[in-house]
């Protein structure tokens, strides 16, 4: 019982230490930045029919693909473990070479160019 007091009682701790510490470091005066309603590029005020890059998008998508390989490649220190890691090591390979000779490929066509 008291072990479960006591991390309660650090939990709560933590977490009001952690609040008045964001209350005393953060930025009290807003900018224009700040007061916008959309942080992500775009003109608010403008006409919504003007049309925008698509290159954002592309960059976007990018990142999620080549994000995702961390998730695929997390197991691999425990995948080792296995009765044939040999096998496993092989997959990893593969699939660190599918993804390298796309983002090469990738580079090679301009898609990672921000300006043309």
């Amino acid at each position: 019982m008291n072990m479960i007091t006591f991390m309660i009682t650090l939990s709560l701790a933590l977490s009001i230490a952690m609040v008045m510490l964001n209350l005393w470091l953060a930025q009290t005066a807003p900018d224009s930045e700040k007061l916008s309603p959309y942080e992500c590029g775009f003109d608010p005020l403008g006409s919504a029919r003007l049309p925008f890059s698509i290159r954002f998008f592309l960059v976007a998508i990018l990142f999620l693909l080549f994000d995702l390989e961390i998730a695929l490649l997390l197991p691999l220190p425990w995948a080792t473990q296995l009765q044939t890691p040999s096998t496993t090591l092989a997959w990893t390979t593969a699939l660190i070479l599918i993804l390298t000779l796309g983002l090469a490929y990738e580079w090679a066509q301009g898609g990672l160019e921000w300006a043309e």
